[in-house]
């Protein structure tokens, strides 16, 4: 059976990056993996092209795809068009369409890449904490939102943070489900101390918790678990937020582990399809160079066999492969520290399908 993927690799990076994913899924071929690979336009590609983020043409390939690979969107050029022809609005709609309401986003980290974390090495040494982030709802989707003008002349403007007892129930449920998997335990992070939002979401927490009464929960404010973060990231197990709050927390994940370049992350909904996607932006400063790192976009890749395909076989022979690459000593100029192996985009790329067969 040959499943059907859609690329769309979008701007700045984008392209390269996704071009290093399209070499890998076609390699998994002689692990008895066949893929129909199809690209599409998305964000400011798009709209450059077509004048929309997200065209029909993208959204009828996606609607025909069993999963969708994204790279990166944006870039400053784009910044003052109207927001409706924004990238990340295009990014947003393809969220909304097929109802990718679980960010999964895992923050591990490579023994290799110690040194080269924003914290002291001995403080990340072994981190493995997953955040899970409501995706469909919250601020980012709220009515009524927009700039107006009042009776009295000022603008103002106004955004609405907003969550139903089901939205926050089913993301909460895949939290406990991954916790199981893992270490047990969740913290629930939120603002209940002066949200309303927040009140609701930790009742909710709390009464899905008594379904799950081996997973040991917790609750964190917001602002203390950006501090923790930073401060004892090992505490960490599973962490289940919202929309607005798990964006900035796995960002603060990201630079633990010693780049964002090494973070990828999956959007889920109830069944298989998902759409997976480096949590790194589009970098157009290096655009074209040929220097970005590719393994965020890889790893999104193994994440995709594991929860699209049902191949948790290739999804472990990718991230042992990125493994043994890192363990030989090539970097991409983002994680690499003075002396080391510095290697472009093509080159990790090579290296990491070349891997593949070096590892059991």
């Amino acid at each position: 059976m040959a499943y059907s993927i859609a690329v769309l690799p979008g701007d700045g990076i984008g392209p390269e990056i996704a071009a290093e994913a399209v070499k890998l899924i076609e390699a998994l071929s002689e692990f008895g993996f066949e893929a129909r690979i199809e690209t599409g336009l998305i964000g400011g590609a798009a709209v450059d092209a077509t004048g929309d983020p997200l065209p029909p043409e993208t959204i009828a390939l996606c609607d025909a795809a069993d999963a969708i690979l994204l790279a990166a969107v944006g870039g400053p050029k784009y910044d003052r068009l109207p927001r409706a022809q924004r990238p990340e609005t295009g990014l947003l709609r393809l969220r909304a369409q097929y109802g990718f309401f679980a960010n999964l986003r895992p923050a591990l980290l490579y023994p290799e890449l110690a040194e080269a974390s924003s914290l002291k090495a001995e403080k990340v040494a072994g981190l493995d904490l997953l955040i899970v982030r409501e995706l469909t709802g919250g601020i980012y989707f709220g009515q009524p939102r927009g700039i107006f003008t009042g009776e009295d002349g000022e603008r103002y403007a106004v955004n609405t943070q907003r969550y139903s007892e089901s939205e926050i129930r089913r993301i909460v449920r895949v939290a406990f489900e991954a916790a199981r998997r893992r270490g047990r335990r969740v913290c629930s992070v939120d603002k209940a101390n002066v949200l309303e939002v927040s009140e609701l979401w930790r009742e909710v927490v709390e009464a899905v918790h008594a379904d799950y009464p081996d997973v040991e929960l917790s609750h964190m404010l917001v602002d203390n678990a950006a501090m923790q973060l930073v401060r004892e990231p090992k505490q960490f197990d599973v962490v289940v937020t919202g929309n607005l709050f798990g964006d900035i927390l796995s960002d603060i994940a990201a630079m633990l582990t010693g780049s964002i370049g090494m973070l990828p992350s999956a959007s889920l909904r109830s069944d298989a399809k998902g759409l997976y996607e480096p949590v790194h932006g589009s970098a157009p400063d290096i655009a074209g160079q040929g220097v970005a790192n590719p393994l965020a976009t890889l790893l999104s890749v193994a994440m995709m066999l594991r929860h699209s395909f049902d191949r948790e076989d290739l999804a472990a022979r990718i991230e042992r492969a990125v493994g043994r690459v890192l363990a030989d000593g090539l970097r991409c100029r983002d994680i690499a520290r003075p002396g080391e192996t510095v290697v472009g985009t093509v080159e990790m790329g090579e290296a990491v399908r070349r891997a593949l067969h070096e590892v059991d």
